[in-house]
């Protein structure tokens, strides 16, 4: 038989992977590699790369166990050529291998430069997730709106999971309304498993503190589970100890508390290390066994083979252009805060500065703090795309564009949300504490100390007016902006343009 080289990537650590089933111990070879070439098409986070170099070294290790070959390039060898092709290459120039098989990436940037390499490369279809490229594509067709709610649906129904029969466990498909609890004083979970770095970890940790040390964000305070046996551990925690109460505050924001009662198992699910069928299930057993409530374990079931599989769907239906979309022609930069944290907007700093130390943050904190405040003012969504694609150890373009170009900044003119995800200060108040210490007075609405979230705000809905007055879901918002008082408009509006002539000085 003619040998070929089966090319796992860092976030294809699982068992059953389609290539591997396709592949023969006997005659084809495992091609793993460490490159500068997937460490800096954006300047990702010290942490996100420790973890991936320290679980692809353990799961190198893993299949050499089960029986396959495997060339495992670390970042520091001599001869490594730092890029996933060069690797390739090199392996067949080693093995005498014609041809690749892959399993298909979760990048267009990827997909792309393996079709351009030297060697031949099959791609298998990627069927670690629920639904395929023809099962969304056979949802979306026909439909005006593709809303995420009623693929959920059909997921439920697919998969049998928090049904009874053919009706949904509950007598509704969304309990949503119960998952909107704003955080009591003193609010402070045991937070997400916490795995002391082994041997191999703490090689890459001296590797990854040495080439990527001075990366936005800490290398410092490593927790992360590095194989499969600490992530199911850490799945094992979160449904005994987090997820009763997950409903409940999902959307909380507390003052030095970054992960409240969220799983913080998309690092693992996102990797491989983890399947979202067991995921689901182990959730699904905790509520059938009375230890968690149906609002938490729907929310948890929906934000898996719901929103993580629609925007999957979205990114390869719409294609390798997605990202340079900017329906609202947003231009200004980026500002500098959002890499250093040094900001006086007290939910901003909380957000970023968790960050920068746990390359976390959960999806309030991403969707309408830092995500919020961009599109408010206006920054380039593709400036903002590269910032969210490179602080976050859970990142990946198929599942970070749709949600930042999509959800978040609205730059794909309404694929993703029917309206815009905006809001001022009072969401923020209502969900957090941030505003009680913040330097800005989130109850004054102009003037020295006003909170800038309400400038923006109505400074966003001003000057998008043509676009959003007809959105049904918007109307409210500007019949409230017409019935104030003109002079208090145009201070409004003065001063939200005064902020933003200040935000412009400090861009990066």
């Amino acid at each position: 038989m003619v040998a070929r080289l089966i090319l796992v990537l860092g976030d294809q650590l699982s068992d059953g992977l389609s290539a591997l089933r396709e592949g023969d111990r006997a005659t084809d070879t495992v091609v793993m590699a460490e490159v500068l070439a997937e460490t800096d098409y954006a300047p990702h986070h010290p942490k996100k790369i420790a973890f991936l170099f320290a679980a692809m070294r353990k799961h190198a290790a893993h299949l050499r166990d089960d029986g396959w070959q495997v060339r495992y390039t670390p970042l520091d060898d001599a001869e490594n050529t730092h890029s996933i092709p060069g690797e390739l290459l090199r392996a067949a120039q080693a093995t005498g291998a014609t041809e690749v098989i892959g399993t298909e990436p979760g990048e267009f940037r990827l997909i792309s430069a393996l079709e351009d390499g030297p060697l031949p490369v099959h791609l298998f279809p990627d069927d670690r997730f629920l639904a395929s490229h023809a099962d969304f594509e056979a949802w979306a067709e026909g439909r005006k709106e593709l809303r995420m709610e009623w693929f959920y649906r059909e997921m439920r129904r697919k998969t049998g999971l928090l049904m009874d029969g053919s009706d949904p466990a509950g007598g509704k498909w969304n309990f949503d309304h119960d998952n909107r609890k704003r955080p009591p004083k003193g609010l402070a979970p045991i937070g997400p498993l916490r795995h002391t770095p082994d041997a191999v970890t703490q090689d890459v940790l001296e590797l990854v503190r040495t080439r990527f040390g001075n990366r936005y964000g800490t290398l410092d305070d490593f927790w992360f589970a590095s194989d499969r046996a600490g992530a199911l551990a850490a799945l094992d925690h979160f449904t005994a100890h987090h997820l009763p109460c997950f409903g409940d505050y999902q959307d909380a924001m507390v003052t030095g508390q970054p992960f409240l009662y969220h799983s913080v198992l998309s690092i693992y699910l996102n990797a491989g290390l983890l399947g979202w069928r067991e995921v689901c299930d182990a959730a699904e057993t905790a509520w059938r066994a009375g230890d968690a409530p149906l609002n938490a374990v729907e929310g948890f079931i929906r934000q898996i083979i719901g929103w993580r599989e629609y925007i999957r769907g979205i990114y390869f239906r719409e294609g390798p252009d997605y990202t340079t979309r900017n329906a609202l022609n947003h231009d200004r930069a980026l500002p500098e805060f959002y890499w250093t944290g040094q900001t006086d907007m007290r939910c901003l700093s909380e957000a970023i500065g968790a960050t920068m130390d746990h390359a976390y943050a959960h999806h309030i904190q991403r969707l309408m703090v830092t995500g919020n405040f961009a599109l408010l003012a206006g920054i380039d969504p593709h400036q903002v795309h590269q910032w969210y694609l490179s602080v976050y150890a859970d990142a990946y373009e198929w599942v970070e564009a749709p949600n930042v170009i999509g959800m978040s900044q609205w730059a794909d003119g309404g694929v993703v949300g029917s309206k815009p995800y905006v809001s001022g200060g009072n969401y923020i108040n209502r969900m957090s504490d941030h505003c009680k210490t913040c330097v800005y007075s989130v109850s004054k609405k102009t003037g020295d100390g006003a909170c800038p979230f309400n400038l923006l705000y109505w400074h966003f809905l001003d000057r998008h007016r043509d676009r959003f007055a007809g959105n049904p879901r918007m109307a409210q918002m500007y019949r409230t902006w017409d019935r104030m008082d003109a002079d208090h408009r145009a201070t409004v509006l003065t001063e939200a343009r005064e902020f933003l002539a200040h935000l412009d000085m400090t861009k990066t």
